[in-house]
Parts: structure tokens; sequence; C-alpha cells
């Protein structure tokens, strides 16, 4: 089981290209054993009971990347999205993908809706995918949206502003997870974090083991979290 009060853990999935360096291995083949990681650390959060993941798979920023490895990467989330349906079918795991949509291939976009359709009334775990993402750009969605609605500046509350943005119902992470060294969000859910715990570790992606995931909620689980009381 999870430590107490641990039901959302987000995850900034970093560092598939230094671990293949490091292993002398294209970068591509890092990609596809964070894939791999991802697969295995999602089974991890069933068994220990943690209610949502949610993981950074592709930011904004990541465009200026080549476009072979943007490819690459556009290749991979597709195929694991048609090929892992009967997985998170069986898994009892919800699938949401969050980001603007637009500047995504047709092929990419027909298998999101598929995965989320197919996916919509699994309750075991909800697994978000930030995808095309920006903790900005999230917010700057949610002002048109409010601005859309034709909602008064003096109507406008916290709660509007969580109701614009791409998931509403999404439960504030408990515990933003990330590897490889970096210890910065990169506009990861800049809203929603306000009051998440944060647990930095050097270890790469693809060797994120299980074992490291329970000393990150080892951690969590010592934290004393007081909401500014």
């Amino acid at each position: 089981m999870t430590k107490e009060g641990l039901k959302h853990l987000a995850v900034i999935m970093d560092g598939n290209r230094r671990w293949a360096k490091a292993q002398g291995l294209p970068s591509f083949e890092g990609h596809r054993r964070g894939y791999d990681r991802l697969k295995a650390i999602g089974d991890a959060c069933l068994a220990r009971g943690v209610e949502v993941l949610t993981v950074f798979a592709f930011s904004t920023e990541n465009w200026k990347r080549t476009q072979e490895e943007v490819t690459f990467l556009m290749d991979l989330l597709e195929t694991a999205l048609i090929q892992e349906a009967e997985f998170f079918v069986q898994k009892g795991v919800r699938v949401l993908i969050l980001g603007r949509r637009d500047g995504l291939r047709p092929s990419v976009l027909r298998a999101i809706e598929s995965i989320e359709t197919r996916t919509a009334e699994n309750t075991a775990l909800t697994l978000c995918i930030c995808l095309n993402y920006g903790g900005r750009i999230e917010l700057v969605d949610a002002v048109r949206n409010i601005v859309a609605q034709g909602i008064e500046a003096g109507q406008i509350e916290e709660s509007t502003v969580t109701s614009a943005t791409y998931w509403p119902d999404m439960p504030e992470p408990d515990l933003v997870v990330r590897t490889s060294g970096e210890q910065r969000l990169s506009g990861f859910l800049l809203w929603q974090c306000a009051y998440s715990e944060f647990y930095f570790t050097e270890v790469h992606w693809p060797a994120f083991t299980e074992a490291e995931l329970d000393r990150a909620l080892d951690e969590f689980g010592q934290r004393q979290r007081r909401y500014g009381k």
C-alpha cells in the first residue's frame, strides 16, 4: 500500500538520453527503455494503491528537438496507445491525455481518442499523460476558456480557473518526482502543484526501479504537510 495521504503521484521522467549515452546506446534506445520503465512503475503504483499517476511525456518545448527525435517519440507514443489498450483495460486503468491537441498528427489523435474512450469507465488507476503540454500554456488556455464563457472579472475565483484547466477534477498531486538530477518543474502542472511535495533523484528515468519509487514514497511519508497553517 502507498503512504497514507498519497493519492496522486506526478513524475517528470527525465534522463532517457543521458542514460543511453552512459550505456553507449543511441538516444532512441533511452526513450524505448523509458517507456518500458513507465509500464513497470505504473504496475508498481497499482500495487501500492496510488489512484492517479501523471507523467510528463512531451512538453510544448520538445518540438524544438530534431525532427527525427520528435517523429520517433510520436511513433512510440502512438504505438504504445494502440498496443497497450487491452493491457489498460485488463488492469482497470483509465488513460487521459492532457495538453494541446492542435499540432498532433491525425493518427496520434485517433489513438488518443480511442484509448480514452475504451478506458473511460476504469477505476483502478488514472494514468494522465501530459503530451504537447506546458503549464503556462494550460493557464493561457484556461483564461481563454473563462473569457469565452463571458465570466466577468469580479466573478473569477480559484475554482473558476481550476474548472477551466485540462482536467478540472484532477486531485492535486501529493508528490512530484523528478529523475536525473534536475531540480525544477519545467512548466509541469504549475497550477496544480501549489502544495505538492517534491522529491529529486540523480537516477535517470530508465533506471528508476520499484526500490527507487519506494524511497520516494518513504520520504513523502516523513513530510509534514501544513498547507500554510
